[in-house]
């Protein structure tokens, strides 16, 4: 079966699956634009609950009152928590609750991290800037996440247990319309979660020796999601930038990333990293069943490699095609390891190194054009 109509039969699998999770005659919530294999509408009720207290602008603490409405909110069934534009700063991370979605008014309505942000950490040790820890039907939307590693000192103990936008354990997620700043670990992340959908956002880093390991959007050991038309650029901190890879599908302990798309991204990865990169961590990891289609993936060291960290984890069933490499350093695209269908079909690759998979099962390179 072609990678289309996989993808297709699997599209339709997903929506009849959440169908009959409701019940015959239940009304199923229209599905994001773009949200395609997650079928994700995150977040549905539509009553707005405001964070009263909290006021822009005016360099106060705003934690408590955004993190009221958002407990009100899913309290009675679920809402809208809005905030206007302008900037809101918090003393620790703002915790989405079930059902509840958290919007601003595009990129000037802005969730900034306060002055004594680093006093407080998320769930597991870390700290997040909003965190979906556990939610389910949740949306973060049309706001900035300024996590100030700009000017606080980041380098703390648990700086990679937790992410800027931190997707975790959850079910039926949407991130749109998202911008990152100043983040001092990943800034939009995935983890050990199914059904999500990260769509219109951008993230970026532009500080300069302080920090490593600053990936945009970071997909790790979840399934059935959708990373679509968004502006990836982690090398905006040019030759000496702290930017790590664009992109990355990650897998840890024996997990699997599967049935992920990403499609119609602009990406550029960090000097530390590359546009996008399959992160195996055991030899019992998978990656499997991933699109990568009709990205623009430039500037980098590298567009797409493989990395295996202590394992000979597997990637299969891939397919890598209609993308646009273009002014990376070296590969296009270089698999390695123990691949099995994974296809490299119909790519462009301009200024930039060549596209190869080892000898594998049902391997194919081919297509590839130039300038």
């Amino acid at each position: 079966m072609s990678s289309s109509r996989r993808l297709s039969a699997l599209t339709l699998a997903v929506a009849t699956a959440v169908s009959g999770l409701l019940g015959a005659g239940t009304a199923v919530a229209a599905v994001v634009p773009g949200c395609d294999i997650s079928q994700a509408t995150g977040a549905t009720a539509t009553t707005v609950h405001r964070a009263t207290g909290a006021s822009p602008d005016d360099g106060t603490d705003d934690r408590t009152a955004i993190q009221a409405a958002i407990n009100r909110a899913s309290a009675a069934g679920g809402g809208v928590v809005s905030l206007p534009a302008g900037t809101f700063l918090v003393s620790g991370a703002l915790t989405l609750k079930s059902n509840v979605a958290l919007k601003g008014q595009g990129p000037a309505t802005v969730v900034k991290a306060g002055p004594n942000f680093l006093s407080s950490v998320g769930p597991y040790r870390g700290r997040p800037l909003i965190t979906t820890n556990r939610a389910v039907n949740v949306t973060v939307a049309d706001l900035t996440a300024d996590q100030s590693g700009d000017t606080l000192n980041g380098n703390v103990s648990g700086r990679l247990n937790e992410y800027l936008v931190d997707v975790r354990w959850s079910t039926n997620a949407v991130i749109s319309g998202v911008t990152t700043k100043n983040p001092f670990t990943y800034s939009i992340v995935a983890a050990s979660s199914k059904r999500f959908c990260i769509v219109g956002s951008a993230t970026s880093t532009r500080t300069q020796g302080r920090y490593d390991q600053l990936d945009g959007i970071h997909i790790l050991n979840s399934s059935f999601g959708d990373v679509v038309r968004n502006t990836v650029d982690q090398g905006a901190g040019g030759a000496t930038g702290d930017g790590d890879d664009g992109l990355v599908a990650h897998t840890m302990d024996g997990g699997s990333v599967h049935d992920v798309r990403y499609v119609g991204n602009k990406v550029r990865g960090g000097r530390h990293g590359h546009g996008m990169q399959f992160a195996l961590s055991t030899s019992s990891d998978v990656v499997y069943n991933v699109t990568v289609a009709g990205n623009e993936i430039w500037g980098s060291p590298a567009g797409i490699i493989t990395g295996y960290y202590n394992s000979d984890g597997l990637v299969r069933d891939v397919s890598i095609t209609g993308n646009d490499f273009h002014d990376n350093a070296r590969n296009g695209v270089r698999i390695t390891g123990r691949p099995a269908n994974v296809k490299v079909t119909n790519n462009r690759a301009c200024a930039t190194g060549s596209l190869t998979v080892v000898a594998g099962t049902g391997n194919v390179v081919s297509g590839t054009t130039g300038c």
